[in-house]
């Protein structure tokens, strides 16, 4: 009896304690985000069938929680939504009625606030946020300075293509309301999730280790995605808003496509922490003792950076050859200067066990909603094709990636892995990600063809 007395009164001593570090900011936001769920049940709940009505109930104490979680997200999502809403309501005139033509016309939105202005200041943002990390890298005296600034960028960043996905949802249903559809579909839009969720995860680890120094690898990821995206767009106009194909008109997608892409981003961050990792430990050798294949993770990363201009060019005369070539050469550049001031920036990053923990963290996160979007993905096709599992290559390639890090997590908690192997393995894990990401588009073909190149 007194066991279950002490029990009872540690819960509510535990609640009290949670709900009373609650301060003003989180109570107007838990009111913000119940009155904008309301508001979007009652003005597009015709849109909606069942399941979509109750994953927006559900969304509705997600966002409260992680509003409350970490307080930078809730700021993040009043911006956005506040943005998100001047952007719909420029594109209704004053007779009533809304159409895309208001695009070229409102100034809100042919500059900042259309779906593809927004992305395309992402797009921007990212590559400043880069280009500030790296320059806070080896500033002396402005190194912080530097640094904030290229955060804040990237924060800035995230929140631009969150207002260009919330307004490109808008305005497929502003084409038609057999278009609309979450901007989850297709490779530009995936490519515009997979950059904003992968500096998501590394701003709240830069937050968590109160440490800026890993922000120049982690921001080279999402700005090679960000170049990939650009050439998409300029090449394949494949920001155009389509309507979706039969198979993909299920809401499993608005919940398998964001699990599985939290799973790719954190992967590929846990990927550059490693690299970063490894630079560190090989500046650590004596010069005396330094041998050329001792630096092999340096060139490992420049394959990763230049192999996709290599396999995307078809022929040398295709559009986009000279695009390429500029890729090419500005990764090659970074590679080269990782390499020659190797020193320099192992100096400046965080301690070794710092980067293991992040690595760690990064793929037990990744791993746990790929497992998620692996099993939705599974009950989609059910649904879908009359099967979970057909061997489809998208399918093989996902359970390659699951058994990679499924087996990196078993050796970590099992066996202690550490060190350069654990980097080394993490590293090799995103050429195996990127495969089954792109190179199945690429080069195989089946049944999640969606997102052809």
């Amino acid at each position: 009896m007194n066991t279950s007395a002490a029990a009872t009164t540690a819960t509510i001593t535990l609640q009290d304690g949670y709900f009373s570090r609650r301060n003003a900011f989180d109570w107007v936001f838990a009111v913000l985000a119940v009155a904008g769920g309301c508001f979007a049940f009652a003005r597009y709940g015709a849109f909606m069938d069942g399941y979509e009505k109750g994953i927006l109930l559900a969304a509705i104490p997600a966002a409260v929680w992680l509003g409350w979680f970490w307080r930078p997200l809730a700021v993040l999502m009043v911006a956005v939504a506040g943005f998100s809403l001047l952007a719909i309501r420029s594109y209704t005139g004053a007779d009533g009625q809304a159409g895309l033509a208001r695009a070229d016309t409102v100034f809100w939105l042919k500059y900042f606030l259309s779906s593809q202005s927004a992305i395309l200041w992402m797009s921007m943002l990212f590559f400043m946020s880069t280009v500030f990390y790296w320059i806070g890298m080896f500033a002396r005296g402005q190194s912080a300075a530097m640094e904030r600034l290229g955060s804040r960028l990237a924060w800035a960043a995230v929140g631009m293509a969150l207002i260009g996905t919330m307004v490109r949802w808008y305005e497929g249903y502003l084409i038609g309301p057999d278009i609309g559809h979450i901007p989850v579909s297709n490779l530009y839009e995936v490519f515009v999730l997979f950059c904003w969720m992968t500096a998501t995860f590394y701003l709240y680890f830069e937050a968590q280790y109160r440490t800026r120094a890993l922000g120049a690898f982690a921001m080279l990821v999402v700005s090679a995605a960000v170049g990939f995206l650009l050439w998409y767009t300029l090449v394949r106009e494949a920001h155009e808003i389509q309507p979706l194909v039969p198979a993909l008109k299920s809401w499993w997608m608005k919940l398998h496509v964001p699990a599985n892409f939290i799973g790719y981003g954190t992967f590929a961050l846990a990927a550059m922490v490693a690299f970063a990792y490894l630079v560190k430990q090989q500046a650590g050798i004596p010069p005396d003792e330094q041998r050329w294949y001792k630096l092999a993770p340096l060139w490992l990363l420049g394959v990763v950076l230049c192999f996709e201009p290599l396999v995307l060019r078809k022929t040398t005369t295709e559009a986009g050859g000279g695009y390429w070539a500029v890729y090419f050469g500005i990764a090659a550049l970074v590679v080269g200067g990782i390499l020659f001031a190797r020193r320099r920036i192992a100096a400046h990053l965080p301690s070794a066990e710092v980067l293991d923990d992040v690595m760690y963290k990064s793929i037990a996160v990744g791993f746990a909603f790929f497992t998620i979007a692996t099993v939705l993905g599974a009950l989609w096709a059910a649904e879908a094709w009359g099967g979970y599992w057909s061997w489809d290559p998208k399918e093989t390639w996902a359970l390659i990636v699951w058994l990679n890090y499924a087996a990196w997590l078993h050796m970590r908690l099992m066996k202690g892995l550490r060190g350069s192997m654990a980097a080394w393995w993490a590293l090799m894990g995103l050429v195996v990600t990127s495969f089954a990401f792109l190179g199945v588009n690429m080069f195989l073909s089946g049944l999640h063809s969606y997102g052809t190149l």
